[in-house]
Order: structure tokens, then sequence, then C-alpha cells
């Protein structure tokens, strides 16, 4: 029996013979789901099903133990292969093939057209391209962090090799040395669109050679050449390196062999039963159709817990006398985690900004957990899930334009794949200043909205962000804390105390109640969060007496603190971001679902603005105490008419 890790440089021709018959079956199966579920992509699984055979039999795995926090680490990129995948996966005894067969596709299946996560066996869910080997990154990266003596294996397809994220995945790889990377790419020329050389030509090999990987093309249906490149690869301490299979589309079967429609298309019965009888094997495709009424007996793998803080150092305090900036706050109570946490294997991604978003004084204290990703936040977001995922506490630090919008998918899909990201962004809203619109993140408690895993938080001072940051680190799960830029005033009580001081504890979903008051309710996140209170105490001066609740989880809002702001006959919300899908949302959301109506005003920005100094844009958008209090005195006006 060959021993997996891919110690054994060359393969007897008894095992030769075994996987041929192997990838017979797959071939089988392969076509067997896709005509049992009508779709699904044939064709590109049957271009890779060696290198997945050779990957789940060879690589370091325990298929009865799938979770084994020492296996090999086997991420495919191109997830629209997932027959295939499945197929080797069931072949590798991770799960029944007969179980797999009549549940591809189906719904309430595990087994989805794309390869997901929940499967025995699967690492990363794909199907977005140019996803996989930012993942493979991650993984390499954490097995260096957490001690961790696991190979990764990235699979691929040619198509998505002329996306810029896997450009960017390449270069930091060489550049932190992942000599315990390696990659197979699936060469067979064709995409949905056709041949790759008219949809959109590239030189894979000399694209990797280029960015310092190590190379070997082979045939990738011959298992002896495949596995040998493969264990070349494993055995190189000196680079990540790339195997070049070159591969023909549907292989195996004469009428898809080279066809781009078998790509995304499965069979018909006629080309079915053809393809079956060119194979030498029984078709089944009605025997598996009578089971999909059956229920599908591979339930969802579970993980194990991730890496969280246990201990987060003791809070800072900053008074009104010796304020500061939010961001630094982040910064501080990041380092005084990491000292508090010696033994918890801990990263900062940066990418080129660590000045600005304070991770600097982090980046002196633990250098080896500091990993400087470039400009390239669509690896590093991918990068960050993944490692997230392999045992390391992860922090990944932006601008909100880059952490949040340019890098959206890759935050979609760490929610997908149930990843534990912990993301501070900075210059949020109309606080990035003189930078202009182009920086203006307007949506970065909106653009969160629609996922259904990651957690928001917007700090109002420093105070806050502290407790926050500790509070974040605790947790699993993909949490993202936002913040402005400039310096903001310390929210204290009437009386002048610190509000988020002294006993006060962070805990997400909660309303601070910081003034009473009978006119109107204000509730306000973030960034002007101290200039409405500073309008409240204005208006009572006035004799307007006005509520004011401080929302740092602008994504819940809970029943008991709407009704509460309701007792009041005017509700403004106050924000430094889009009035369409920030606290106002979620507040109309409430009042929609609970049949509540009151007098409702948004305070907040409702399109892009100039460049400016972060007050001046502010004030022009009534986001500051004199503004604040000006809409307000007008509504409690209106509403007393």
């Amino acid at each position: 029996m060959v021993p997996r890790g891919f110690q054994t440089p060359t393969l007897d021709a008894e095992t030769l013979d075994d996987l041929e018959a192997r990838a017979l079956a797959c071939r089988g199966a392969i076509l067997t789901m896709t005509s049992v579920a009508a779709s699904g992509h044939p064709g590109g699984s049957m271009s890779s099903i060696e290198t997945f055979l050779m990957l789940y039999r060879f690589a370091d795995l325990r298929p009865k133990d799938p979770c084994w926090a020492g296996r090999d680490r086997v991420i495919v990129s191109h997830g629209h292969t997932s027959p295939g995948v499945y197929s080797a996966l069931a072949d590798a005894g991770f799960f029944d093939v007969e179980d797999l067969i009549p549940h591809f596709r189906q719904a309430g299946s595990v087994f989805e057209g794309h390869v997901e996560r929940s499967v025995p066996g699967v690492e990363w869910s794909t199907g977005n391209l140019g996803q996989g080997l930012s993942a493979g990154v991650g993984s390499a990266l954490a097995a260096r962090l957490t001690g961790g003596a696991w190979h990764t294996f990235v699979a691929m397809s040619d198509g998505e090799q002329h996306k810029g994220q896997v450009a960017e995945a390449r270069r930091l790889a060489v550049k932190e040395g992942l000599c315990d990377l390696t990659v197979v790419v699936d060469l067979n020329g064709i995409q949905i669109s056709g041949h790759t050389r008219d949809v959109m030509p590239v030189d894979v090999a000399a694209d990797f050679i280029a960015d310092g990987w190590g190379i070997e093309e082979v045939d990738g249906h011959d298992f002896a050449e495949l596995h040998g490149a493969i264990a070349r690869a494993v055995a190189d301490c000196s680079r990540p390196c790339a195997v070049i299979a070159h591969t023909v589309i549907g292989k195996g079967v004469s009428f898809m062999e080279d066809q781009a429609e078998f790509h995304g298309r499965g069979l018909t019965a006629d080309e079915y039963r053809r393809a079956m009888e060119e194979l030498g094997l029984e078709p089944r495709l009605e025997h598996y159709l009578g089971l999909r009424t059956s229920p599908c007996a591979t339930v969802p793998v579970k993980r194990p817990r991730p890496a969280v803080a246990t201990v987060t150092g003791a809070p800072r305090t900053y008074t009104s006398e010796k304020g500061t900036d939010n961001r630094s706050a982040w910064g501080a109570a990041l380092v005084d985690i990491a000292d508090s946490e010696p033994s918890t294997p801990i990263v900062v991604l940066d990418c080129d900004l660590a000045q600005s978003v304070k991770t600097e004084a982090f980046a002196k204290a633990r250098p080896d957990a500091f990993i400087e990703c470039g400009v390239g936040e669509h690896n590093t977001a991918t990068v960050g899930g993944a490692m997230s995922v392999n045992g390391v506490l992860t922090f990944w630090s932006d601008f909100g334009v880059f952490g949040v919008d340019e890098a959206y998918n890759q935050q979609r899909l760490n929610d997908i794949n149930e990843a534990h990201l912990k993301l501070a962004v900075t210059h949020c809203g109309l606080d990035v200043g003189e930078d202009g619109k182009t920086h203006q993140c307007l949506d970065y408690v909106g653009a969160f909205r629609d996922f259904f895993g990651w957690r928001v938080i917007v700090p109002a001072d420093p105070n806050q962000t502290d407790r926050a940051v500790r509070w974040m680190a605790s947790q699993p799960g993909c949490i993202a804390i936002a913040m402005g830029r400039s310096k903001l005033p310390v929210i204290a009580e009437a009386n002048g105390d610190p509000v988020f001081a002294r006993d006060y504890t962070f805990r997400y979903g909660e309303v601070e109640w910081v003034r009473r008051g009978v006119d109107a309710t204000i509730l306000v996140m973030g960034t002007p969060s101290g200039a409405a209170v500073r309008a409240a105490d204005i208006l009572a001066r006035q004799g307007i007496r006005v509520g004011v609740g401080i929302v740092s989880s602008p994504l819940e809002l809970s029943d008991d603190d709407m009704r509460r702001a309701l007792e009041a006959p005017v509700l403004v919300t106050v924000e430094d971001h889009s009035v369409r899908s920030g606290l106002a949302a979620t507040a109309a959301e409430w009042l929609a679902l609970n049949g509540r109506s009151t007098h409702f005003v948004r305070v907040g920005v409702d399109g892009y603005r100039s460049s400016g100094a972060s007050q001046d844009l502010l004030s022009r958008n009534h986001l500051d105490a004199d503004g604040i209090a000006s809409v307000v005195r007008g509504h409690t006006k209106k509403n007393s008419a």
C-alpha cells in the first residue's frame, strides 16, 4: 500500500492499474450524477479526475476523520467540477458514492452544484473562479503560524488564470516563501465560451515562472507523470510549485472531448447511454432516478471551534482631556490582545496602510504575525478567511472603501464558508476627509446587510472602540468594526463621567441610552455620536427634551430599545452613512415589520460628496451638533403644530 503524503517518488504498476480502474468508475459516476440532476459540469470533471484521485488518495488525509487537525489541505478552486471532486472523495472513503449519485444538485442535499465546505473532505466552498489559490495561501500561512505540518494543495482550472486575484495570490506565496504549497492546474484549453486561446489567451506556465514559482508540465491523464511531478513539488523546500497538467475536456468519451458545450451541461438520455457504452460501463440512470426520492444520508460535516482570545487585557480608558481617534484605540487594543494571548496564533494582515489604520505598533511587537499583502485586497480578504478556519485568530485592517467595497464578493464568500475573519475598517463615511468621493465608503453597514453571518460594530468613541475590539477578538464568526478618521470626543454622562468606561461591557445589539427626553429621540451611530449628545444638550437648554440612544450594532435593534425610542413622538436617526442602507434602514424595517408609525426623520448622507475637511463635510450634511439640533428642532415644532 502506497503511504500518504507523496513520500514515494514513483508508483508501482499495480497501483497505476488500480488508479486507472478507479478513474473509469469515477467517469461513470460523473456522467450518471449529472444526468440524474439533468445539469452540472461533466466536461471539466472528466479532465480533472486524475488530479482529484491523486490528491485525495495520496495527500495525508483521514477519510473517516475529515477534520483531523494534522491533515493536508486540498482546495479546489474550479468548484464547478464538483462531480469530479465528489466522486474522488467517495472513492477515497469520505462518504458512500451510492448516497452521492442520486442526490447530486438536489434541494436539501449536501452535494451542491459547486463544491461546498459542508461536504466531508471539502476545505473551502468555491465556484467563483479565482478564489482557490488565495485560500490555499491562507492555509499555508496558517500552517506556519500554528506550527502545523500540513501541506496545502490547490487544484485550479486554466480559464481562471486570467483573474487578477490569482496573480495577487501567486506573488504573496513567493514573498512569504510558502514551499509547502503546491498547485495543480487542469490545462484543458476549454472554458464556457470556447477555447481559452480565443476567449483570453494566458501563458499559464510563464506567469507562474515570472512570479518565482517552480514549474513542471505533464500529461494530466498519466498517473505516473502526475504523481511524480506532485511528489517532486512536495519535496521542493525552496519555493511554491505548480504542476501544469495538460488534459482533454470530456476525456474518455469521444463526442465530448474538446467540446465546449460539455463544460456546463449534462447529457441527454441518448448521449448518456452512448457515453457509458464507450466507457464499457453499465448505464444506471433509471436506478438512481428511482433513489432520488429517498433521503440523503450524508450530513454536513461539523467543524471545530475557531481560535479566539480568552484573555484580552485590561481595557484602556480615554478621557476628555486626552481624547483620540477610534482607529488609534483599535490599534492599542490590538497590541494588548496580542500581549495577553502569547499562546494563541494571531495574525494581522495589511494592504500597505499600516500607518493609517494604526497597526504599526502590532507590527513592531509581533513582526512574525504581521503579513504585508501589498495592494491586493481581493486576495487578502480570502487569505484572511482561510487562515481564520485553520486555527488562527485573524485580523485584517484596511480603509472601508477597500476592505468592504473592493472586496465585497470575497467577504460574501467568507460568510458562506463560515469564516471567522475580524475586519477593522477605518476612514469610513465622510470622515475620510479630503480624499473625496472615490474614498468615501458610505455603505459599510449596508454592504453587510444582505449577508447572513457577518456582524457589524460601529463604535461611538475611543472607549467603546477599545471594549468592542476586545469583545470581537473573543467571538467566533466574521465581525467588522467600522471607524472614521478623526479624533472624537469621549461620550460623557450629563455629570461628565465617560459613558463607556468603568464597569461598561460591550454587548452586541445593545443600545446605550446616554440622554433622556420626551419630545424626540435620536438614535445615532458612530462618528456623529458626540455631536448628537451635544445637540441634545443644546436643545435641553432651549426647553426641548431629547433622548439619545447610541447604536453600535446597526444591524440589530431590539424590540425593547425600539419601544423606548418610540416613547417620544419624533424619531431621528443620525449616521455618517448612506441613509438608504444604514441605521435608518434598520429602524424603518423595524417600524414596518411591527406595524408602528411615528414622525421619522433620517439624517445622514444621501449622495456622493466633494473633498473637504471631515468636519466641514459633516457640517454641510447636518451631522455636526448645530446641524443635528436644527433638524430636531424643526421637526419637533412641526410635530407639535
